[in-house]
């Protein structure tokens, strides 16, 4: 495809590495208190995945070998699905998948919630705002609603139901509850995010986006407890699994709104994913990245922590390629793509949990959470352990 061409202001230059290191510390901002994830029961190696979605796919006959490189080459091991596999010959139509959506996401949403509030030694009644994302299905009232008196929070609670964000709104979630405890410190907000992307595998469909889409993307949610300055984290976690946000940043890429995305019609949601995406990144991701760094007084060579949407293969390598990253830099994201395939919005949380938990960063470590969605976007959100 020819890549759009972007004409934009030129961000200012970065800062030397001498302001770098001298940067004064972060005000207090909101520490991020607890993040958990919860996975559907239903777990396949990859190989075992394959052939079934050639069978949703493609027609009787068909080719399977670009199916077969595609799903060889993702860079995924293992996937947990929300349905056993063999009951998604059994949907039939969009209402059929999203009333599953319904179901499992509900579970799912209710497991990650309640287990990241009972980390952050909180109760549903201490939650003030709750932020809900998905993109993989859609209901009105939304889920955070139903989830609200099944769980226990306020009548009053403040709910942020947000859609059409896609893969970057695990960034962009965290980066609005951000902007809202900087105004309400005495407050403590959570970001839900439940994608069950395997339930928008359009059947019949060979076309290389949905192929694409049926050999990276994976089912899962995920909350991230923080709590506002005034509040403390509140959390019984050791202070380097707790992170300040320190500042955000959101980008839109002009002329690019057919990259990324859905085409909605009778069957659902059926997937746009362009092979340009990648050029879109090399292109321009990186300068705007070092510009909003350089208003810290940083470079990339003082981030510490790298926590990566992983979109796949290709866009993991064009980050990593115009940031002149260390090659483990992104291995947290290499790490989930290969267990838990890409969750959309979920990742980049499953991924912070997983650094938490892995191995913390030193009190002081400066971190990058970042992630890519449909508009084309970007969305930056910088750390403080």
């Amino acid at each position: 495809m020819r890549v759009p061409v972007i004409v934009e202001p030129a961000p200012p230059l970065s800062a030397s590495p001498s302001a770098a290191r001298s940067a004064p510390p972060p005000t207090a901002g909101p520490a991020v208190a607890a993040v958990r994830c919860a996975l559907p029961p239903h777990r396949y190696a990859q190989s075992e995945l394959t052939e079934p979605i050639g069978d949703l796919c493609l027609s009787p006959g068909a080719d399977r070998a670009v199916l077969r490189r595609m799903h060889a080459s993702a860079g995924v091991r293992t996937r947990h699905l929300a349905l056993p596999i063999e009951q998604y010959a059994l949907l039939g139509d969009f209402g059929r998948s999203n009333d599953a959506w319904i179901e499992a996401g509900l579970d799912l949403g209710e497991e990650a919630l309640m287990g990241a509030l009972h980390e952050a030694g909180l109760g549903p009644a201490d939650v003030d705002l709750l932020v809900f994302t998905s993109v993989t299905g859609v209901a009105t009232p939304s889920l955070d609603a139903r989830l609200a008196g099944r769980v226990g929070l306020r009548p009053d609670v403040k709910r942020l139901p947000l859609f059409g964000l896609g893969c970057v709104a695990g960034a962009a979630g965290l980066a609005r509850v951000h902007d809202h405890l900087r105004g309400h410190p005495d407050d403590t907000a959570v970001l839900l995010a439940v994608e069950l992307c395997s339930l928008t595998l359009q059947r019949g469909d060979g076309s290389r986006a949905n192929l694409v889409a049926g050999a990276l993307f994976g089912d899962g949610a995920a909350a991230l407890v923080a709590r506002g300055s005034a509040r403390g984290s509140g959390s019984t976690a050791a202070p380097e699994a707790r992170p300040l946000v320190v500042a955000t940043r959101s980008h839109l890429y002009p002329g690019t709104e057919r990259l990324l995305g859905w085409e909605i019609g009778a069957d659902g949601f059926r997937v746009v994913i362009d092979a340009g995406v990648p050029d879109i990144v090399r292109g321009h991701f990186g300068r705007h990245l070092r510009a909003f760094l350089a208003e810290h007084g940083l470079t990339v060579d003082d981030i510490g922590t790298w926590i990566c949407h992983p979109g796949g293969p290709r866009i993991l390598s064009a980050v990593s390629e115009t940031l002149g990253l260390p090659d483990d830099s992104l291995d947290s994201a290499r790490r989930s793509l290969a267990a838990v395939g890409n969750m959309s919005s979920v990742s980049v949380l499953h991924i912070l949990q997983s650094v938490r938990e892995r191995r913390p960063p030193e009190p002081g470590t400066w971190g990058l959470l970042l992630a890519m969605g449909p508009g084309f976007c970007s969305e930056l959100v910088l750390l403080r352990w």
